[in-house]
């Protein structure tokens, strides 16, 4: 998935938590993937319009509330299972009603698919209740994510047969599992020379692999052992964490020169954990 303009800012905004970066920062990172100056400051000007971003009185730029809850959302992906819970064989529904406008409608499949759901039916969503803190929890997820309060959320149980079959007919693990192991196995030949990259090398390289990895893992549905096996999550998670490092380490000049040291997040740079590429996948773009 190519890097754009959107991704790259947004991506680089979230690594600085509530701190801000000029557009000279932006411009300078940016052209490492071979992108336009002038085709950052008009996508700028739009993530402003749309609240995705916020611009301060010094012209200094930072993530706005329109992408909050989505990042907030990416940043768990270090710890994927503490948001599971042994299957008892339930589901949980989300009923979507009536198409509605397309903006709500795009808002409304991206929560949905960030959260792993899947069409059992038209107008009902459903996924595994294998969720920690069970549909209470979900509900609360859902609606940061944007799904409208009137949509009800609910626990569902007690499938016919053929309905549960057609249910766990709708998560194919092939195509997850052998994603989750080819990326492992990028994030593992890229640990072992990225170190002695040079900067303009190393910098697009973390942040596209990495990028890809957390993708992978913000967007499982971190289904039950029963439908999809975890252990290449598992590995892939491992991987990631490795890599997460190393790519700290390649973006840490870039950090010092776009925030000073009173403006970065307390935790520092946290790798490739931003909004715009989530964004963008959730979507399905």
């Amino acid at each position: 998935m190519a890097t754009t303009a959107k991704s790259l800012i947004l991506d680089l905004l979230s690594t600085l938590g509530r701190g801000s970066a000029p557009v000279r920062a932006l411009i300078g990172a940016a052209e490492l993937f071979g992108l336009a100056g002038n085709n950052v400051r008009v996508t700028l000007a739009r993530l402003l319009a749309e609240g995705l971003v916020e611009r301060d009185e010094r012209g200094r730029y930072r993530l706005g509330p329109g992408a909050s809850a989505v990042s907030q959302r990416i940043r768990g992906w270090r710890r994927p299972e503490e948001r599971m819970r042994r299957w008892d064989g339930g589901w949980i529904g989300v009923h979507v009603g009536a198409p509605g406008p397309a903006r709500e409608r795009r808002t409304r499949a991206r929560a949905l698919r960030l959260l792993g759901f899947r069409s059992l039916e038209p107008g009902l969503e459903i996924r595994p209740d294998n969720w920690a803190g069970g549909v209470d929890t979900l509900r609360e997820e859902l609606s940061a994510l944007g799904l409208p309060a009137s949509a009800p959320v609910f626990r569902l149980t007690g499938l016919d047969p053929e309905t549960q079959r057609r249910a766990l007919a709708l998560w194919e693990p092939g195509p997850l599992v052998a994603a989750q192991r080819a990326a492992t196995a990028r994030l593992e030949a890229s640990l072992a020379t990225l170190a002695e990259l040079p900067r303009e090398r190393a910098m697009p390289e973390s942040f596209e692999l990495g990028g890809e990895g957390i993708r992978l893992l913000v967007l499982d549905p971190l289904l039950p052992e029963e439908i999809v096996p975890g252990a290449e999550r598992r590995a892939l998670l491992s991987a990631m964490r490795r890599y997460d490092a190393a790519g700290r380490r390649a973006w840490a000049g870039w950090l010092g020169e776009a925030a000073p040291q009173s403006e970065r997040s307390p935790a520092g740079v946290r790798g490739q954990e931003g909004a715009g590429e989530w964004l963008r996948a959730a979507e399905g773009r």
